[in-house]
């Protein structure tokens, strides 16, 4: 009986590579007069922008390049950069996007270590990317992006962008991947601990994350999308694709500042945007006749460290219905979210807010996500309390790691992803996130969460970010040390704040040293604790 089935073999009408770049394609035939990007004084219709993307690819090919080429960009969320998520891929080559804020020394390491062939760089970050190709063993050949609202800015290459699309052929004919398999992207990690590895999407990964995003996020068809989330992070969560699926207008912006959110957000009714809760964090501490009077509410996702309850209460007020979504580089973006429930309309409003930060339960297109001991790989018990590892897997996990065979091996065992966030897991299956397992603060026996004893001081009126680490001590082994930020024109001393934490923790959760000034952070705003754990430390 079984031959029978077999008999049926896969063809061209049953079975086609699932792949992102068909969603353009779709939008351009159903909407191609709709607006698609809009920049500054710059706006393209869905078809203007599938024959740029087209033109792109073809010029590559033209170029020489094809299946299985990395190219590099560096730029900020412009028109080029979104074009490249299927310009790029349409050639069949790789897109490597690369942080904007990184250190010449990294950009160089990456650039080598993906083996890229071909680097187009916004002419903002000359100086940076000077210097990294001096460092660079090879010479590679480098395309401008020259952004006139810039002015007048050194050039790096010997060719601008615009040139090199004319060169191709806006009619390209080209094709779906032959293997929904093959690599789409290569991301890298931010290597916040020595190296950072390249994590490496394929086509049909990328198709299934736009689909989840789709009905985890309840997305309308024509939502008025603002690109706050850089594109070069996790290739902006996937939302160059998702939001090409939904025919919407994306709004691009180089600028991440609360005045220029409320501009895009006044002046094009923006509907929907992502972002670090340092995002959140710049809004909710803006002067409140800054905030535009909305008459509707945002959707936005947030991802990242929890956003603390207290933050999500203003956040609410203005307007923003905000949903916490956790994920890694290596998940493709988000992948579970605070799934809200109807039971949970009745509770009282900082209750509803501590629900919010919680990460929730996996994605539609996740196949399964738990929280595990981590030696062992069994199931932590759903009491709330017990702390584990969240693992995942799905068609959303990363093929591996480029050229380390080894991490991938230690990352994806038994089935399972390896996050390396703790955790716990709540009886009604709803994850949430305590910290990274390197920020758990051990201190004489006892878990102390970072990201609790963070939340704690959010709650603070004056404070505007906040991140605890673990100092080394001698009695306890280690011990809570907080860096505070204070909003501004503020003054509260370091005994002040400290007195006021004796009515919010336990004793031995409390900091016991509180350290005040801007805190530093990557660009995706994530604080980079290993830089303040390394302060206390010298």
């Amino acid at each position: 009986m079984h031959q029978h089935y077999e008999a049926l073999a896969k063809n061209k009408a049953n079975y086609v590579p699932l792949s992102p770049l068909s969603f353009i394609q779709r939008t351009t035939d159903l909407f191609g007069d709709r607006t698609a990007l809009i920049y500054g004084d710059r706006r393209y219709s869905w078809s203007e922008t599938y024959d740029r993307c087209r033109a792109l690819a073809s010029a590559l090919v033209k170029m020489g390049l094809g299946l299985g080429d990395t190219v590099s960009v560096i730029a900020a969320n412009t028109p080029e950069m979104f074009e490249a998520h299927y310009g790029i891929p349409m050639a069949g080559c790789v897109l490597n996007t690369l942080n904007t804020r990184i250190e010449a020394e990294t950009i160089a390491y990456i650039l080598d270590n993906s083996d890229s062939r071909l680097l187009i760089v916004d002419t903002a970050f000359h100086e940076t990317v000077v210097a990294a190709l001096k460092l660079l063993d090879r010479d590679i050949p480098v395309i401008d992006i020259r952004d006139p609202a810039l002015g007048d800015v050194p050039h790096i290459g010997d060719r601008d962008y615009e040139a090199f699309i004319a060169t191709g052929d806006k009619d390209y004919d080209w094709e779906l991947p032959e293997d929904e398999w093959q690599a789409i992207a290569l991301s890298y990690t931010s290597g916040t601990s020595g190296r950072p590895k390249g994590v490496v999407y394929h086509h049909r990964g990328s198709y299934l994350m736009s689909v989840g995003t789709v009905t985890a996020w309840e997305l309308p068809r024509h939502p008025t999308y603002l690109y706050v989330v850089p594109m070069f992070h996790c290739n902006g969560w996937g939302h160059a694709w998702t939001m090409a699926l939904m025919a919407a207008t994306i709004v691009l912006t180089r600028t991440i500042t609360a005045a220029s959110i409320f501009e895009d957000i006044e002046k094009h009714k923006i509907t929907h945007f992502g972002g670090a809760p340092i995002v959140l964090s710049l809004l909710v501490n803006a002067p409140e006749d800054t905030r535009p009077k909305l008459d509707y509410k945002i959707k936005v996702l947030t991802a990242g460290a929890p956003p603390p309850a207290a933050m999500l209460e203003k956040t609410a007020a203005m307007g923003l219905e905000v949903m916490q979504v956790y994920g890694l580089t290596e998940t493709y973006g988000h992948v579970t979210q605070c799934l809200w429930r109807a039971e949970w309309d009745a509770l009282t409003f900082a209750e509803q807010a501590d629900i919010q930060s919680w990460q929730g339960i996996a994605f539609p297109v996740v196949e399964g996500s738990a929280v595990v001991e981590s030696a062992t790989g069994k199931e932590v018990p759903r009491d709330g309390e017990t702390q584990g590892e969240i693992v995942v897997r799905g068609n959303v996990v990363m093929k591996g790691y480029y050229k380390d065979a080894e991490a991938t091996s230690a990352a994806m065992r038994d089935g399972w992803f390896y996050s390396g966030d703790a955790a716990v897991w709540h009886k009604n299956g709803y994850v949430q996130i305590k910290d990274r397992l390197k920020d758990v603060i051990i201190s004489g026996g006892e878990n102390i969460s970072s990201v609790e004893v963070e939340g704690y001081l959010y709650r603070h009126p004056d404070v505007i970010a906040a991140a605890v680490v673990a100092k080394p001590d001698d009695k306890w082994g280690e011990v809570p040390y907080a860096f505070v930020e204070l909003r501004d024109g503020v003054t509260i001393t370091e005994a002040e704040l400290l007195e006021w934490c004796r009515g919010q923790m336990a004793g031995f959760k409390r900091p016991k040293a509180i350290k005040f000034g801007e805190l530093p952070k990557t660009s995706t705003g994530k604080i980079q604790k290993f830089v303040l754990r390394q302060s206390i430390q010298d």
